[in-house]
Order: C-alpha cells, then sequence, then structure tokens
C-alpha cells in the first residue's frame, strides 16, 4: 500500500498555453491606467494547485480593467515529468527556482536559471506578485508576506488565510518574492507567497481560488464580477502574523523528533526539547513558540531547514 498523499484533483493540460508573450507566460494590457499584476504559477513543478487557477482564469478569458496582467507557468518543464508514482521528483529538474533570484546576474547553466531569466523581466514589470504555492506535509494555508510592512499589510486586506508568516526568506537562495524591488525597502511595489496547503489535497484548490479572487480584487486589476463567484470563501474570524526568529537545519540529516508536530503548532514552554540532530537536543528558544512548516516528519538531507521558529506579533 502506497504512503503517498492521494491526488484529489485533475490536473490541467497547460500545453495549450505554451505560446504567449513569452513560453507559458500570457501578458493581458488593458489599455487603462493602472498597475500590473502578475499570478504565477508551477514555481516547482509538483505544486499544481496554482496551475489549476491559472489554467482556469486563461480558459475563462479573463483581462484586466485597467493596467495590465500577467499569468505564467513558471516552472512548466518540471510539471510536464511529474509521475505519480514518485510525485515529489518533479518539484524542480535540475535545482530549486525559487533559490536562483540572487544570482541571475550569473551565467545560466541549468534548466531553471535559464528559465528564471526568462520569467525576469516580467517580475520586474509587476506591482504586484502573487506566487501560488502549496506544501509538501499537510499543514494549515500560510500567506508568507516576506519582512516588509507593506507585505504584512497587504496580507491583511485580502483578508485570508488565517495565518500571515512575516520571513526573510532562505539561507540556500533568493525567492522570486524577494527579488528586486520586492525587497526594497523605498519601493512600493509588494509580493505574496501564498502556501495553499498540502499539494494534492482538493482544499489546496479551493484555498489557491479564494486568495488569487481576493487579490486580484484587492490590486483593481478585476472587479469581482468577472470572477467566478464561488470562488471566494467566507473569511477567517481573525488572522494572526507570526515573525519567524530563526531557521532550524539538519547538520547531517539525522534530526529525529521526540513526536509528530504540526504546522502552526504553538509550543508554550521555553526549552521544550522539539528533537535531536545528532544527538543534540534542540528546543523551542522563548515561550509560545510557533513551528511555522515543521519538515520534522519525514526523511531530511543534510542542511535541510527542519523548521522555521516564530513569534506570534
Amino acid at each position: 500500500m502506497s504512503d503517498l498523499p492521494p491526488i484529489e484533483y485533475a490536473f490541467p493540460d497547460i500545453s495549450r498555453w505554451e505560446k504567449g508573450d513569452a513560453p507559458f507566460i500570457h501578458v493581458f494590457d488593458s489599455g487603462v491606467p493602472g498597475p500590473t499584476v502578475m499570478v504565477a504559477s508551477l514555481t516547482h513543478g509538483n505544486e499544481v494547485s496554482g496551475a489549476v487557477v491559472v489554467d482556469a482564469l486563461l480558459d475563462r478569458g479573463l483581462r484586466p480593467r485597467r493596467g495590465t496582467l500577467i499569468f505564467s507557468f513558471n516552472n512548466f518543464e518540471a510539471y510536464q515529468r511529474f509521475d505519480p508514482k514518485n510525485p515529489f521528483k518533479s518539484r524542480m529538474v535540475d535545482e530549486d527556482f525559487n533559490r536562483t533570484w540572487g544570482r541571475l546576474d550569473r551565467p545560466a547553466t541549468t534548466l531553471e536559471t535559464r528559465r528564471a531569466q526568462v520569467v525576469k523581466p516580467y517580475v520586474e514589470r509587476a506591482h504586484f506578485l502573487l506566487d501560488l504555492h502549496s506544501m509538501h506535509d499537510d499543514c494549515v494555508p500560510l500567506m508568507l508576506c516576506g519582512p516588509l510592512e507593506r507585505g504584512m499589510e497587504l496580507a491583511r486586506r485580502l483578508g485570508a488565510p488565517a495565518d500571515i508568516v512575516r520571513d526573510r526568506g532562505h539561507a540556500a537562495g533568493m525567492r522570486m518574492r524577494d527579488y528586486g524591488a520586492f525587497g526594497d525597502p523605498g519601493s512600493d511595489r509588494t509580493a505574496l507567497l501564498i502556501e495553499t496547503g498540502q499539494h494534492w489535497r482538493a482544499s489546496s484548490v479551493t484555498v489557491a481560488k479564494d486568495v488569487t479572487w481576493r487579490f486580484l480584487v484587492e490590486t483593481g486589476i478585476a472587479d469581482p464580477a468577472d470572477l467566478p463567484a464561488d470562488w471566494k470563501q467566507p473569511a477567517p474570524g481573525r488572522q494572526r502574523v507570526v515573525q519567524v526568529t530563526q531557521a532550524v537545519a539538519t547538520k547531517r540529516g539525522n534530526f529525529t523528533p521526540v513526536r509528530r508536530f504540526e504546522g502552526q503548532e504553538v509550543i508554550a514552554k521555553a526549552g521544550t526539547v522539539l528533537g535531536h540532530d545528532d544527538g543534540e537536543p534542540v528546543a523551542t528558544p522563548y515561550d509560545d513558540c510557533v513551528l511555522v512548516m515543521p519538515a520534522v516528519n519525514r526523511p531530511l538531507r543534510a542542511g535541510v531547514t527542519v523548521v522555521r521558529l516564530g513569534r506570534l506579533v
């Protein structure tokens, strides 16, 4: 019997969207003054909920009321290699597309860096970017808003999901949502990264549709009547913000958790041991410590982040 998570929804055939302004990138200019808004999917090839959304909006013929709208299927080549018998492998082909953005001034030597060079000018045009992701493990949806105040403010205006995470990205490489003006405190350009839930849960598609609906309306690129009415879900009772303070990485892939942990779980007491890495205890550094996207419930490679630790703010 397979231990792989079930695939609960149909994957779209995106081949019909290959021909655009660039391969698998479509740009629509309203001719009316307004922002440039980009919705990106398949930054990782096995994170498909966003591709369902972009495919549906292209199929619907959505056009911006004002400004310019950009849709992209980022790592389409990894997606096209998806194998349900080995579904995690198609996250990427050569390397993580979403860790290349700090070195795009260097020669492109991998499929992902070559593709990032193609996507880059569209990202640079965007005043607002929504990057649609999902997660390896079952977890509540998370909006990663970056370290700047304007990202948190936009996430609050969307009103969903319930959990907003402020962080400074990954030591392994710059993400697309942190690239260029999006990470500049002096700019007003703003990017959000939504983690919709486990990759292949039907609920992840529901979250991706809801957040995209809210994003397109909030940025003014579309009116509610332009979008499917059943995409918008009831807002959570309240949102909470978690400030990531540190990441815990396993030295050699030998981290052993003391028990199974849930995403966004709050550990009440400082000093609570979460597990052992090479035999050394790893404990919470403060009271009410939030475990952001723990990866402790599956095998890990050396250097991989086990969990990010955060405070409620």
